[in-house]
């Protein structure tokens, strides 16, 4: 490339950074453009012009973006950290008024005119008259903390020329970009220092302050002397300011005073407002008083919401936010009845048991609504330390109180509804166990003097309602479980989904997407599609996610400009493609070796398949699929039940020595335990070795003994539950489990049949529809129509 013109430069944009004459730049250059103006201007003059950009988010900035005033500059040094940066040295000479860009490509090139600063008389006057203000400020604070401040002043006083001064100075002072760019651009000397004149001032009295405070308390300071000087100075600096060190303590004593805080803590408090008074603010000690102090100070003592209990809202308010759970509602309002009639009586802790997204934490929230009381949720999942609960010592450094004192600050009052979330999540490790430290919380005859470690001041927690929500009750300790009230909720029939979807999740949904009920509408028969074919669970997450992938769907076709959007069953299928899940009673016929059982676990009810396959060998027996010891035992308790009734089954007994048997429950992934398999098994046993299909229409539950009784189990109307989302139309239960039934709701009832046996001779008549030959297998009994004697159910077990 040929040499730039005399008044052309190569131009470097500055995203940032404003530069003024005197000053040395060091710039950091990474823009492909401005490597090659910084190359160019190395191989010509070494001269480059200095732009700033107006808008220094633009990246690549045309000519038009920079400003039209910037500042030529020397490059004394370029130090090329890679191809793609450079670190540029630069002397800033003089201003100079951009008259016309030259080219924008392979970097900008700019024709300029050197900028000749204005002033009028009267102004030339003014500035000669406060000249001598000026070279004074500049030259205190240029020399200011300089190693040849002598040299440098007597440099600075030799100046006269107003422009220079302001220009120099500008490097040692901190004002906004705004200010800076139009001091750089202005031509009015006069307007310039009116800009500067104020901040420059400002800036030349605190460092006149600070150099008459670092005077008074000149000298050699010894090591023993430090902190006292250091005091001195601070109560210099506080003086001047005409601040006083005492007023955040006395603060704090004012707080004290109007806080309701206990005898014990009032005590705590002064005993350490006391050490603040003899401490330096400055002091890591002084930090760790305060902030206990504070702590202490920000615990609501004394301020209690009062109860509004109102029964007919309090249902009102649970039936507009929740659909179903009629049992837990009852529960809910008795307990309300008894804190309306009883205000002060120590309340049971209620433990919520349920799936996820059946509404364990949402049930809390609206008992805390429908009593006017404060809500606030501590979630323990992954909780692992003690700590954790009862907090930090005061001795560790960065210690802090436990959550349920941090809970009760950020709650406000002493008397919150406080939800103890997946409390079944807690863990245990080297530093405690958090379950233990949540006895004393939980224990309604102690938790009036609760101890935080990090306080070591007594809190009541007595006047506190406590919640906990979990999935299952397995992995709670038992003397954690012992203080609290289980109510379980169980899940969530197909009706109960489709009228949540209906009153609460599609309103919900459609609001977040922006769109009216006019502009999106769903029809019951597309939502039971989404119920039945699109997820499978107890609560109601999944089928949330649903609603609003149909609500987006809708969207897309409303901005596009369709006025509204019905979903009927076709549209459905074209939003969300075709049906995740198929009815597993419906698929298939009837096969030899497999039984249709039932299954419970932390997130509802399902069906189980279990496989049984004979093949030649010696009559062993071998099991697959994640088998727990219970089940592997139910397994050979229906094996041996077989073997001991062959003949009344109408099996050759050879067949237990020339053949053995494959057992495999299918999802191997998945762990599986409990007794309630055992009925299934001696099915899936049974028609392996007699060669007889069982119905697919019919699932059984039921521990087997030797004998061949089948007894009780639990988590009935979950398994029902699952059985009826499943398609199964009937179902074998032990007889002692008609209790369960009361908790079924009549319109799952009305579409199952219910048939309870007492021993499995009668279940193999109904699963594989035979007599044996010596009719010891009899007709089965009629259908359970209803019940009405409610027990609680056995051990859950899958």
């Amino acid at each position: 490339m040929t040499n730039v013109p005399p008044e052309q430069y190569p131009v470097l944009p500055l995203r940032s950074d404003i530069f003024f004459p005197g000053s040395v730049a060091a710039i950091e250059v990474g823009r492909s453009a401005s490597l090659r103006a910084v190359d160019a201007a190395e191989r010509d003059d070494e001269l480059i012009l200095l732009l700033p950009q107006v808008d220094p988010q633009i990246d690549s900035p045309a000519g038009s973006e920079l400003c039209s005033t910037g500042v030529l500059a020397e490059i004394t040094q370029v130090v090329r950290h890679s191809k793609r940066r450079y670190t540029v040295l630069a002397r800033c000479i003089e201003r100079q008024v951009v008259s016309n860009i030259i080219s924008e490509a392979p970097y900008l090139v700019a024709a300029v005119e050197t900028l000749i600063p204005q002033s009028t008389d009267e102004g030339t006057a003014l500035l000669q008259k406060n000249l001598p203000h000026i070279v004074n400020a500049v030259a205190t604070i240029i020399s200011h903390g300089a190693e040849d401040g002598d040299d440098t002043r007597a440099e600075i006083e030799s100046i006269d020329d107003i422009d220079h001064l302001i220009d120099i100075v500008l490097a040692h002072m901190d004002m906004d970009r705004d200010i800076l760019l139009s001091l750089l651009t202005e031509r009015s000397t006069l307007e310039r220092y009116n800009t500067i004149n104020e901040p420059l001032t400002h800036l030349f009295n605190v460092l006149k302050v600070k150099t008459s405070i670092d005077a008074e308390l000149a000298g050699e300071i010894s090591i023993t002397e430090r902190e006292r000087v250091l005091r001195d100075r601070l109560k210099s600096i506080r003086a001047e300011l005409g601040e006083d060190e005492d007023n955040e303590v006395e603060e704090l004593r004012e707080r004290l005073t109007e806080s309701m805080i206990s005898a014990e803590g009032r005590e705590a408090v002064k005993k350490q407002l006391n050490r603040m008074d003899q401490m330096a603010p400055a002091t890591p000690e002084y930090s760790v008083a305060r902030t206990y102090v504070e702590t202490l100070l920000d615990i609501p003592w004394g301020n209690y919401t009062e109860d509004n209990v109102e029964l007919k809202a309090a249902r009102a308010v649970l039936d507009a936010e929740h659909s179903g759970l009629e049992k837990v509602k009852k529960r809910i309002a008795e307990f309300l009845a008894v804190r309306a009639l009883a205000p002060n009586k120590k309340g049971p802790i209620i433990l919520l048991v349920g799936p996820p997204g059946v509404g364990k934490t949402s049930l809390a929230r609206s008992v805390a609504n429908a009593l006017g009381r404060k809500y606030i949720r501590c979630a323990l999942g992954g909780v692992r330390d003690e700590s954790e609960i009862r907090g930090h010592r005061r001795t560790y450094v960065g210690s802090m109180p436990g959550r349920i004192i941090s809970s009760l600050k950020k709650a406000g009052t002493m008397n919150p509804l406080f939800v103890l979330d997946e409390i079944d999540k807690l863990g245990s490790g080297n530093r405690g166990d958090p379950g233990a430290a949540l006895l004393e919380v939980l224990d309604p005859e102690q938790n009036s003097e609760f101890a935080d470690h990090y306080l070591e001041v007594p809190v009541d927690l007595s006047k506190v309602i406590f919640w906990a929500t979990a999935n299952q009750l397995e992995t709670i300790p038992p003397p954690l479980r012992d203080r609290m009230e289980v109510i379980r909720l169980p899940g969530y029939t197909v009706e109960e989904k489709i009228d949540i979807a209906r009153t609460h999740l599609l309103p919900k949904e459609r609001a977040e997407h922006g769109m009216t009920a006019e502009q999106l509408t769903v029809d019951d028969k597309s939502l039971k599609l989404l119920v039945e074919g699109y997820t499978r669970e107890a609560g109601v997450r999944n089928l949330q996610r649903e609603v609003a992938s149909l609500c987006r769907f809708a969207a897309v076709a409303v901005a596009k400009g369709k006025e509204d959007m019905h979903f009927d069953v076709k549209k459905v299928e074209e939003a969300l493609g075709p049906r995740v899940f198929e009815s597993d009673a419906k698929t298939g016929e009837p096969q030899i070796g497999v039984a249709t059982g039932m299954a419970w676990s932390p997130v509802g009810g399902s069906v189980m398949f279990i496989e049984a396959r004979p093949m030649p060998g010696k009559g062993k027996l071998k099991l697959t699929g994640q088998m727990g010891d219970v089940m592997q035992e139910s397994a050979q308790i229906a094996y041996s039940w077989v073997k001991t009734n062959a003949k009344m089954l109408g099996i050759p007994q050879e067949a237990f020595e020339t053949i053995d048997l494959h057992v495999h429950m299918p999802n191997g992934a998945t762990k599986k335990d409990g007794p309630s398999g055992g009925v299934a098994l001696a099915a899936a046993i049974t028609s392996a070795l007699s060669g007889k299909p069982i119905t697919n229409k019919v699932a059984c539950t039921g521990e087997l003994t030797l004998r061949g009784n089948v007894l009780q189990v639990g988590g009935i109307k979950e398994k029902l539950l699952g059985a009826h989302r499943a398609g199964i139309t009937k179902i074998l239960l032990p007889h002692r489990n008609d209790k369960d039934l009361i908790d079924l709701p009549q319109s799952i009832r009305d579409e199952l049949t219910i048939e309870l046996i007492k021993d499995a001779e009668v279940a193999l008549a109904h699963l594989l529809d035979f007599k044996p030959e010596d009719d010891a297998i009899t007709a089965p009994p009629p259908s359970v129509a209803s019940k009405s004697d409610p027990a609680a159910s056995g051990p859950t077990d899958a």
